[in-house]
């Protein structure tokens, strides 16, 4: 049974998610405010926690620096964004904290629950691509000191590990199964977020921007994952 942290101060929203996500098959920690959120995230009931749902209106604490706070202490745990405003700089901040994706309130049972199946998917061990996918050494390759291990879903930049949360290991795996090919927006937004929809590039390029602090060695003149304008990114070529 997988456990959701839900972090809104709504009492009335709180338990009207809760109460859907038990329907679901959940396990459900709940918090009003952030400080809450992460005390418990700290303690023994956070070990067991999966995923995280922030509203970012919060007393205190806001849920930007919440999101902050977990990716410092929890890099791999997927978070989900609520908002009550339809405002871009909000999910645009939001994102760039560190959301894995977001939505907007009110939003029904079936959205939510699509989003949480689809983030926790992320997290799931990545299947190998290619026509090489089966042979020796495949799943371990090293691009100009960047070292991707498909089995392992990790990642090291001359021999020192980055932890990537899943939706950025998600991108660099996409973009690096086929090296110097362009994927648009679009295609990225179907593999790795696993949307119904599409059109939202600000899911694709904040995870982008997140990705490249990460892994080049001046974010503003990546070498690796590459803007080609116009259609979408690219892996190299180096």
């Amino acid at each position: 049974m997988p456990h959701v942290l839900l972090i809104e101060d709504d009492a009335s929203v709180r338990d009207g998610m809760e109460l859907v996500l038990r329907r679901h098959g959940y396990g459900v920690e709940t918090a009003a405010t952030g400080e809450q959120a992460l005390a418990l995230l700290a303690g023994e009931r956070g070990a067991r926690v999966e995923l995280a749902v922030l509203d970012l209106m919060l007393p205190g604490m806001d849920g930007f620096e919440v999101c902050r706070r977990i990716r410092a202490r929890a890099p791999k745990l997927p978070v989900i964004m609520l908002t009550a405003r339809g405002d871009d700089r909000d999910i645009v901040t939001g994102l760039e904290a560190g959301a894995d994706d977001y939505v907007v309130k009110p939003v029904t049972a079936p959205v939510l629950e699509a989003r949480i199946r689809a983030a926790l998917r992320r997290a799931e061990p990545y299947p190998r691509q290619g026509p090489d996918a089966q042979g020796p050494g495949a799943d371990r390759t090293d691009h100009a000191g960047l070292v991707i291990d498909r089995a392992g879903l990790t990642v090291t930049k001359h021999g020192v590990a980055l932890a990537l949360p899943p939706t950025e290991l998600r991108v660099l795996l996409e973009l690096s199964a086929s090296p110097g090919r362009v994927l648009t927006r679009d295609q990225l937004l179907a593999s790795v977020w696993d949307h119904t929809f599409l059109g939202d590039s600000r899911l694709v390029d904040a995870a982008v921007g997140r990705l490249r602090a990460k892994i080049e060695d001046v974010p503003a003149r990546p070498r690796y994952v590459q803007t080609v304008r116009g259609f979408g990114y690219r892996f190299g070529p180096l």
